[in-house]
């Protein structure tokens, strides 16, 4: 008797894709290719922290650029945010667990980079793209 089998890949395509026009998969490479989200992201894996920290864990980060993006992130559940009232009251943001969810495809991206995108002589090479500033 054959052994069942898994079900050709076209259904799992046709069932991923939403009554969206937008594919799961354009919105996620949306997201990334916001400049700064990854590189956020990937500072709050570190642990939680507060906007300095979170500048000084990502180089040439500017507090405006910074705080625009974590709007972002938290309007769409990937980061939280945690207001600490008192004299030295700063806003402290960590992964929310949908953040958490997304280190795991952010870390196969990163390796995938390393092996198989050349590394550019340019200087704007070691920084996360501006785009949508």
């Amino acid at each position: 008797m054959p052994a069942p089998q898994d079900p050709p890949p076209a259904d799992r395509t046709e069932h991923s894709q939403s009554a969206d026009a937008t594919p799961a998969i354009t919105r996620a490479f949306s997201l990334l290719s916001n400049g700064w989200n990854g590189a956020i992201l990937m500072a709050l894996a570190k642990g939680p922290a507060d906007s300095v920290q979170i500048r000084e864990r990502v180089p040439g980060l500017t507090s405006r650029t910074l705080a625009r993006r974590l709007r972002e992130l938290t309007a769409i559940d990937l980061v939280t945010q945690d207001a600490r009232p008192g004299l030295s009251s700063r806003t402290r943001y960590a992964l929310s667990p949908h953040g958490n969810a997304l280190l795991i495809p952010l870390a196969v991206l990163f390796l995938w980079a390393e092996d198989h995108l050349p590394a550019s002589s340019s200087p704007a090479a070691d920084r996360p793209a501006t785009t949508g500033t």
